[in-house]
């Protein structure tokens, strides 16, 4: 998958180009060089992954697994020069906490997703154990191309602490943490008040949710028929071994038909064991349905991430009518509302002049602050609503192209395995013909 995105996401990446300057103008955490894409000027692969053992936080021996990431300069490669690759091992935390960075510091960004942690939408005989060889390659895969996916995005290929990530194996993780970017993440309960309570989201941003619920119901049904799927076709190959094994013991009783009886039992045995490439190239095309489950909740946060904005302003502006109203209540005498302070007047009598004063006074500077409070949040809502649309727009059309793709490959294995069926009959019909 990775392999085959490379060539892709390069192609792709002169097509958004011409938004990095625009996205990653008022950013502070991004390189010098602008304009280009990280992958136009990177070599990066997850070469291989190595399982070790060592003691964790707590002093407790644990094992675990490590990626190797290789970059190289591009321009020495289309140079036709072949320098050794920079190398570095990064473990799946590191590659999560790269990841959470870029959430809380792009907020308006569809994050690309990593593979799954653990195996999900396993069939029975599929390992479910994370240590599992095969697993580790599928997710050395997944890692690569969320690597690439990101080195090819024109606003976070260019952020400074990706290109430490992927250049500097010792103090990257203090460089990240100096960024303060754990203190700016969104509270969850604040997040969820803002979806119950905000009166005027765009309406976009809500059909974008409702899309990306709907996405990831539709992606996890698929991939839970196919492991449904996957289970009973397993089943169907291996029973053809009882063919094979049925020729083979009847071959050695008959004379005439010996040899045609069990070479037909040698294709069926044939058969019968393709099942297990056939469903582990399969699992491949399952790994690029799961991104975009993923993908969903990613999405997801952008537009969390516009309601809270929204949620905020709309605060701010009700805060700032509120004080005016007390403003001019003060600076006229009538009072429009209902209100404690109202009722205490009428029974205790009006405060004094100074005091009115006072009290006037500080809210006219509380006025001018909720002003510039309700600017700053509407500056804030409309650029998020900007760049979010345009990212998602963006995260759409490479959407449609990867599915596209994705179930078109995935058909074509499958007339490619009922072929395999169909010829394997044939060969067991030339057996039975020439008995």
């Amino acid at each position: 998958m990775a392999e085959d995105g490379r060539d892709e996401l390069v192609a792709t990446d002169d097509e958004s180009d011409h938004t990095a300057a625009d996205g990653s103008s008022s950013l502070n955490n991004t390189v010098v060089e602008e304009g280009s894409t990280l992958v136009r000027r990177m070599e990066i692969c997850v070469a291989e992954a190595e399982k070790r053992s060592g003691k964790n936080a707590v002093n407790m021996q644990e094992t675990f697994t490590v990626y190797l990431i290789e970059t190289r300069p591009m321009d020495a490669v289309t140079e036709g020069r072949n320098p050794a690759p920079d190398s570095l091992w990064r473990r799946y935390s590191e590659f999560e906490l790269l990841r959470n960075y870029l959430l809380v510091t792009y907020p308006y960004i569809v994050v690309p997703p990593l593979p799954e942690k653990r195996a999900e939408f396993v069939w029975h005989k599929l390992s479910a154990d994370n240590m599992d060889p095969d697993f580790v390659e599928r997710r050395r895969i997944g890692l690569e191309n969320f690597l690439l996916r990101v080195a090819s995005h024109p606003v976070l290929s260019n952020d400074k602490i990706l290109h430490h990530f992927l250049t500097e194996e010792h103090g990257w993780k203090e460089v990240v943490y100096e960024t303060g970017f754990q203190a700016k993440a969104d509270s969850r309960i604040r997040a969820l008040s803002a979806t119950f309570r905000v009166r005027n989201p765009d309406k976009r941003f809500m059909e974008m949710k409702h899309y990306s619920d709907q996405l990831q119901s539709h992606t996890s049904q698929l991939l839970r028929a196919r492991a449904r799927v996957a289970d009973r076709l397993y089943g169907v190959y291996k029973v053809h071994g009882n063919y094979g094994r049925v020729f083979s013991e009847w071959s050695a009783i008959e004379k005439e038909m010996g040899d045609g009886l069990q070479s037909a039992g040698h294709h069926m045995d044939a058969y019968a064991a393709s099942i297990d490439d056939i469903l582990e190239e399969e699992e491949h095309y399952a790994d690029q349905l799961k991104e975009y489950l993923f993908y969903a909740e990613a999405l997801r946060a952008v537009c969390r991430k516009h309601e809270l904005t929204q949620f905020e302003l709309e605060m701010a502006s009700q805060d700032l009518i509120s004080k005016k109203q007390q403003h001019e209540e003060l600076a006229t005498g009538i009072v429009r509302t209902f209100s404690f302070k109202g009722m205490t007047n009428k029974l205790f009598g009006q405060e004094a002049p100074v005091q009115r004063e006072a009290r006037i006074k500080l809210l006219e500077e509380l006025i001018a602050e909720g002003e510039d409070t309700v600017k700053e949040k509407t500056v804030e809502c409309e650029e998020h609503v900007e760049r979010a649309w345009v990212d998602m727009q963006r995260f759409k059309e490479h959407k449609d192209k990867d599915l596209r793709e994705a179930l078109i490959n995935y058909a074509v294995m499958q007339i490619s395995m009922c072929k395999k069926g169909i010829q394997m009959w044939s060969n067991a019909k030339e057996c039975f013909l020439k008995m």
